[in-house]
């Protein structure tokens, strides 16, 4: 017995020692863990909060465009963009509000509120279907030069060939066939052969004259 408290003993003596020594290292590093433990849980729970909170003004903007009601729309996306524009949520209102706007005729508005999507979104995918809809109202206001703008540049890879087929669009509005025989080509590729919206571009190659075949390149 006398060994063993002789030995529990120095052992206490070396942790005292070794506490003496790192004890306030030990007592910090508790602290910043438990700050990351804790800034953790909060982030979590501001997340979900304003999850929450985006949720329901997109469907107080969906009730308002059922209304039709331009001004108050125009409000609630206003209010949505200032309190949580880097939700998914606002970026879909953004695209409500601009397809309403749109199907009214008041070009400006949703040309507006797509321009902000495909500036501002965080997503790609959003990003893209903006891009594309506002190419196709800048198409309709024979504006061909910003038109091509917004089909400039990378595409995520599910958007490429409807890029192609609009910028086909474009051309094709201009009177640059060959340009667009061209694009329509990339889109018809690029869409594969179980995608129905290729059905659309085949339409397209044949008011040119043209029959594509699977074995085309690009």
């Amino acid at each position: 017995m006398a060994h063993l408290d002789l030995e529990e003993q120095e052992q206490l003596d070396q942790f005292k020692h070794f506490w003496n020594q790192y004890g306030g290292l030990v007592t910090w590093g508790l602290i910043v863990l438990m700050g990351v433990y804790a800034g953790w849980n909060g982030w979590q729970y501001w997340q979900r909060k304003q999850a929450a909170q985006a949720t329901a003004l997109y469907e107080e903007v969906e009730r308002i465009a059922v209304s039709g009601d331009a001004a108050r729309l125009d409000r609630a996306l206003a209010d949505m963009k200032d309190k949580f524009g880097r939700t998914a949520q606002a970026q879909q209102a953004a695209l409500l509000v601009a397809a309403m706007h749109a199907s009214a005729g008041r070009n400006d508005a949703a040309r507006a509120a797509l321009k902000w999507v495909a500036e501002e979104a965080g997503d790609e995918g959003y990003q893209a279907l903006a891009r594309l809809r506002l190419a196709g109202l800048l198409l309709d206001a024979k504006s061909y030069d910003d038109a091509l703008k917004q089909l400039s540049g990378s595409f995520p890879a599910e958007f490429v060939a409807l890029a192609d087929d609009r910028r086909g669009d474009v051309y094709l509005a201009q009177g640059k066939k060959a340009e667009a025989a061209a694009e329509y080509r990339k889109a018809w590729q690029g869409l594969g052969e179980g995608n129905s919206y290729r059905r659309v571009v085949d339409v397209k190659l044949a008011a040119l004259g043209i029959t594509p075949t699977a074995g085309e390149k690009k």
